[in-house]
């Protein structure tokens, strides 16, 4: 099965299932997820700013999605990230803590340390809350957790 591939049961693999993303704490006040570094890295070894990115939205939209609550969805609308220092090997970790929880919108700074917890980059993200009819944040974000293969072989 390839990432994009819909199996029979569960549709695509999510792009955070594909970049080895793995979420450890999940709440509308506090996210945190880990990835590692091999597979999500730029031609000079580094890792990839777009692989940065793919996990603080990741995680910025878990916590907009708790805060949506049932029957709404969290939909990004923007995101910047600046990249302090480049990381080679091991595993990030990424913590995105709310800096606006709104009835429309939800804010989120996401820092991600590296294995020694020197900040690599920091993050923020703005999720537009919208209506979303038959949505369950629990189960739509269940989607983002690993399973138990690996979907990268």
């Amino acid at each position: 099965m390839t990432p994009d591939s819909p199996s029979a049961d569960s549709g695509p693999v999510p792009l955070a299932a594909t970049m080895g993303i793995a979420i450890l704490e999940a709440a509308s006040e506090r996210v945190v997820g880990t990835m590692p570094v091999a597979g999500n890295c730029q031609p000079y070894g580094l890792l990839h700013g777009g692989a940065t990115c793919v996990l603080a939205e990741t995680l910025g939209s878990i916590g907009a999605a708790q805060h949506a609550g049932v029957g709404r969805a969290a939909v990004g609308v923007d995101i910047n990230a600046t990249h302090h220092r480049g990381v080679r090997s091991g595993t990030v970790t990424g913590v995105a803590t709310p800096l606006h929880l709104g009835r429309t919108a939800a804010t989120y700074e996401i820092a991600v340390t590296d294995d020694t917890g020197r900040r690599v980059a920091t993050a923020r993200l703005t999720c537009m809350l919208i209506d979303a009819p038959g949505a369950d944040p629990a189960r739509d974000m269940s989607r983002l957790l690993p399973s138990e293969a690996d979907p990268r072989g």
